[in-house]
C-alpha cells in the first residue's frame, strides 16, 4: 500500500516545537523532514551525507567557516558531506530537510540539541 497523501502546511501545523524534524515522507533511502527553526543550533558536519535545506517561509542563515549562506523562501542549498555548519534563524523559519535516514540532526557534534527523527502524529 502507497503511504498517505501529506500536507506540508498541516505537517508544520502540527507541532510547534524548534529544532525537533518530523519525517513528512520516505523516498528510497532518504527522509524528507519538516522543521522549524529558530535561533541559533550547534556547530556540526555530516562526514557521510550531503544536506539540503529548503525553506518554505521565513529566512535562514547557514553559517559556514568561509562565508554565510543567505536563504528565503523557495531557496534550496545543499551543505556538501564534512563541510561544518551551523544554522542560524532570527527569525522562525519552516523547512524541508532532504538526508539518508538515519542522519542525526548534530551530525558528528553531539549536544543537548541532538534529537531522534520523530514521526508526524
Amino acid at each position: 500500500m502507497a503511504d498517505p497523501v501529506r500536507n506540508v502546511q498541516d505537517a508544520l501545523d502540527s507541532f510547534a516545537e524548534h529544532w525537533q524534524p518530523r519525517r513528512l515522507a520516505r523516498v528510497n533511502d532518504y527522509d524528507v523532514k519538516v522543521v522549524k527553526l529558530l535561533g541559533e543550533f550547534t556547530w556540526h558536519a555530516h562526514p557521510e551525507t550531503d544536506e539540503l535545506f529548503m525553506v518554505l517561509s521565513g529566512r535562514l542563515v547557514i553559517q559556514l567557516r568561509d562565508g554565510d549562506v543567505d536563504l528565503g523562501p523557495g531557496d534550496v542549498y545543499v551543505v556538501p558531506r564534512g563541510v561544518e555548519h551551523c544554522p542560524r534563524a532570527d527569525g522562525e523559519v519552516s523547512a524541508i530537510l532532504i538526508e539518508p535516514q538515519g542522519t542525526v540532526n548534530t551530525g558528528d557534534t553531539p549536544s543537548e540539541r541532538t534529537t531522534e527523527l520523530r514521526e508526524l502524529d
